[in-house]
C-alpha cells in the first residue's frame, strides 16, 4: 500500500510532439493532469522529466501549467531518468522509497526508468492509466513486462484512493472531483 510520507511521483516525458501521437493520448492526457492535481493536493514531491526536449519539444502546457514555476524539468537523454546524473541527486534529496510513475511512451522511457528504480531498491507503482505509446501493443506488453519484473501495476482511481486510506481523510472530496471528471 501507498504511504503518503513515503512516496514522490515521477512524470516522464509528457512532451509536445510525441503525445498527441500516442494510443488514446486526449483519455491519457487527463488521467496525468488528474493524477499530478492529486498528488500535489497530498503534497507528494514530484520529479519531471523531459527527454531531448529540442528534438522532441517541450512537455504539453495543460501538464506544464501545472508543475511551472514550482517545478523545472530534468533534462536527459538517456531513456532511463535514472540514466541522468540530476535525476538521480533529486531523487535521493526527496528521500522517498515508493515511487508512482505517469507518462510516456510506456515501452522505452517509462520502461527503463521503472526498471531501473525497481533494480535500485525502489518500490514502483506503475499508473497504468496515465502512460501510453504511439502502438497499444507497446503499452500493453511493457505493462506486463513491468508486472513480470515484480512492479506494482496500478490505476488512477486505485492509487488516488490507497492515498486518501478513508472517506474521512479531509481531502476525500477534492480528490473525488478528480476522479468523477
Amino acid at each position: 500500500m501507498l504511504e503518503i510520507e513515503n512516496t514522490a511521483l515521477a512524470v516522464i516525458d509528457v512532451q509536445g510532439k510525441l503525445t498527441g501521437l500516442v494510443h488514446d493520448h486526449e483519455k491519457v492526457l487527463t488521467h496525468i493532469q488528474h493524477f499530478i492535481k492529486a498528488c500535489q493536493s497530498f503534497n507528494l514531491p514530484i520529479l519531471w522529466s523531459e527527454q531531448a526536449p529540442d528534438k522532441i519539444g517541450e512537455t504539453v502546457d495543460s501538464v506544464k501549467e501545472l508543475l511551472y514555476p514550482m517545478l523545472k524539468p530534468i533534462h536527459k537523454r538517456s531513456f532511463s531518468c535514472y540514466g541522468c546524473p540530476e535525476y538521480v541527486e533529486h531523487l535521493k534529496k526527496i528521500n522517498k522509497r515508493q515511487i508512482l510513475v505517469i507518462g510516456i511512451e510506456t515501452h522505452v522511457c517509462v520502461y527503463q526508468t521503472v526498471r531501473d528504480l525497481h533494480r535500485h531498491g525502489y518500490q514502483v507503482h506503475l499508473v497504468a492509466d496515465a502512460v501510453s505509446s504511439r502502438q497499444q501493443n507497446d503499452r500493453d506488453f511493457a505493462i506486463a513486462r513491468m508486472r513480470e519484473e515484480g512492479v506494482v501495476i496500478t490505476t488512477t482511481e486505485m492509487a488516488m484512493c490507497e492515498m486518501l486510506k478513508s472517506a474521512d481523510n479531509p481531502r476525500f472530496k477534492e480528490i473525488m472531483a478528480y476522479i468523477k471528471r
